[in-house]
């Protein structure tokens, strides 16, 4: 029986690749001058951004998320939490989305549901697992999530015949 998953993603290559040239984009440009303004990989799944105000973290974010868009990675996938300003630091962490939360998979196995396409959906942790008997039905479903509109990035691998 064919089947795919439907997961979601990042390669943390491509971040740190982001990361490395966001920090010389601040470096090197005028309104970011003598400022101690950094991105860092705090861990697996969070990058900190520090400068001096909250007006510099919030044009760190749009460096952060073109250096992103050119990488290939999908800028959805950062999630922005709030600035936290302390003396003379605003530090603001960003959240990087690993994998299908469980109500984000409900909603897509009950939106395939609703195509009436033949095809069986099953959570498998933080992915999707889609089989079906014929392989166009499969494509159907790869086709109809990819014009949906989520809130994360999602990808389709490990298609079998």
């Amino acid at each position: 029986m064919p089947s795919f998953d439907v997961v979601s993603e990042v390669d943390m290559h491509e971040i740190n690749n982001a990361i490395d040239q966001s920090n010389r984009e601040v470096g090197t440009r005028f309104d970011f001058k003598g400022a101690d303004a950094t991105f860092e990989l705090s861990s697996d799944t969070e990058i900190q951004l520090s400068a001096e105000s909250d007006f510099q973290v919030r044009q760190m974010v749009e460096i952060l998320r073109s250096k992103f868009v050119k990488r290939g990675v999908d800028a959805k996938s950062l999630i922005e939490v709030d600035i936290v300003v302390t003396g003379q630091k605003a530090v603001m962490p960003m959240k990087v989305q690993q994998g299908i939360e469980a109500d984000l998979a409900r909603k897509i196995v009950k939106m395939i549901k609703e195509t009436k396409i033949k095809v069986q959906t099953a959570i498998q942790g933080d992915k999707l697992r889609v089989s079906g008997k014929k392989r166009d039905e499969l494509q159907q479903v790869i086709s109809f999530l990819k014009g949906a509109e989520l809130e994360v990035p999602v990808q389709f691998n490990n298609f079998r015949d």
